[in-house]
């Protein structure tokens, strides 16, 4: 079940700010690839044991100043329709300002959670200089500075709160989302697939407008093919349709089995394809990175080997994911592209039983433990996997805290070498015996 989080507001009020916080603070991944996340305008957290997605919805609407206040309000109604819930995010330094009262008519007609955030709050005197903000007609309010990080506790509590239960539902049928950069060829690769002009194509990028399902049912295959928006730095996301496309493809993203992530092999693997396949991996989605207008290339004898050894290096250390390439136009290996499909969907449903996992994994962390860390060792006694619906395990042994996370990728390389767990990610964890 997904959980859409908008952070709303005008201009320079710690939008950003807060949102880098919600998003990091969610476990050591983030630090990883900050500098993967650090354009991204959505992003992955959790709170009180419940996932969210936060949109921040700054900076996309540029405008000049007659118009601005329009493009404002066009894009919190746009949040409004496709969020779970909202924060609206004020300035105490300000105070109340026309846009702020613009912004607040709308969202009082709305029916979903709103939380009213006073930003910048750091002393006692702005915490009374606050009181102004209930003029709003929002209710209640939360003082927070995001750049220190005080209150932000007491608003994620109030947060967790109206969120549902994180429950994956199990489909009738598998869930494949084609996503993507715009104009990389996600619709073309769906036709050619169908064999059918099922969705428009044109050289323009976005043309997409909507999440568009397709059930397939050939060659023995049965599932849901779900066409995307292509997903935009925020910097370039500059339409309110577009803006609106953008969220429809993130929550297609956390709603899918497996995200056929389709880049344009002329423009090679770029930051924002690299983003995208970041936000499929913290969903915890199978992974497919499908290399498209593979034809356009002009080739050599390592061109493939070496292209596929820079995507290997920019998805690092989570590398173990097919990397196929096709040409939607010639339909050249798109059939190959969803029997790969088919495999790490299969792959994620995998359960291995307790003995074997035992049989095989203590035997190896015995002979190849943790380092000792102030002349103590870590001994793992027992493990076992998780009754999850995506491949988690859990590893019981004396000192958890002396785990660090290169060792835990050590056992993770090591499990994908016995098992197959190719295109999904797997969540390991050291819990005290």
């Amino acid at each position: 079940m997904s959980n859409i989080v908008a952070i709303v507001g005008r201009p320079n009020v710690g939008k950003s700010t807060l949102f880098n916080r919600l998003v990091k603070s969610r476990d050591a991944i983030v630090d990883s690839v900050s500098g993967v996340t650090r354009d991204r305008h959505y992003g992955k957290g959790d709170w009180n044991g419940k996932e969210y997605s936060v949109i921040d919805t700054g900076g996309y609407a540029v405008g000049s100043d007659d118009v601005f206040e329009e493009e404002i309000r066009k894009q919190v109604q746009l949040a409004i329709e496709e969020a779970d819930s909202i924060i609206f995010v004020v300035d105490v330094e300000e105070g109340i300002t026309p846009m702020d009262v613009e912004v607040a008519n709308v969202l009082r007609k709305v029916k979903k959670p709103i939380l009213l955030a006073v930003n910048k709050v750091d002393n006692a005197m702005r915490d009374a200089d606050a009181v102004e903000f209930y003029n709003l007609g929002l209710g209640e309010y939360f003082t927070i500075s995001s750049m220190n990080g005080s209150g932000t506790g007491e608003l994620l509590d109030a947060l967790a709160e109206k969120l549902d239960v994180n429950v994956i539902e199990e489909a009738d049928l598998p869930r494949f989302a084609v996503v993507g950069r715009p104009n990389a060829g996600k619709s073309s690769f769906i036709n050619a697939l169908i064999g059918e002009e099922r969705n428009i194509v044109t050289d323009i990028a976005g043309t997409t407008r909507d999440t568009i399902d397709t059930k397939y049912n050939r060659f023995g295959f049965e599932f849901n093919l779900i066409d995307t928006a292509g997903i935009r730095k925020k910097s370039k996301v500059k339409e309110d349709l577009e803006f609106y496309s953008v969220m429809r493809a993130v929550r297609a993203i956390e709603n899918c089995d497996i995200a056929l992530v389709v880049i344009d092999a002329t423009r090679g693997f770029e930051g924002q394809d690299e983003n995208i396949f970041w936000l499929a991996e913290k969903n915890k989605k199978g992974i497919v990175i499908l290399v498209n207008k593979w034809d356009l290339v002009e080739k050599e004898t390592n061109s493939t080997r070496d292209f596929e050894a820079q995507i290997r290096k920019e998805i690092a250390p989570f590398s173990d994911v097919p990397i196929i390439f096709i040409s939607a136009l010639t339909k050249q290996r798109v059939f190959k592209a969803i029997e790969t499909a088919v495999e790490v969907f299969e792959n994620r449903k995998r359960r291995i039983p307790t003995s074997k996992l035992n049989d095989a994994m203590l035997d190896l962390v015995k002979h190849h433990g943790p380092p000792s860390i102030k002349g103590k060792f870590v001994k793992v006694k027992y493990c076992m996997q998780l009754p999850t619906p995506t491949p988690q395990f859990v590893f019981f042994c004396n000192l958890p805290q002396y785990v660090k996370e290169p060792y835990k990728r050590f056992v993770e390389n090591k499990m994908r070498e016995i098992y197959n767990f190719n295109g999904v990610p797997i969540v390991i964890y050291f819990r005290q015996k």
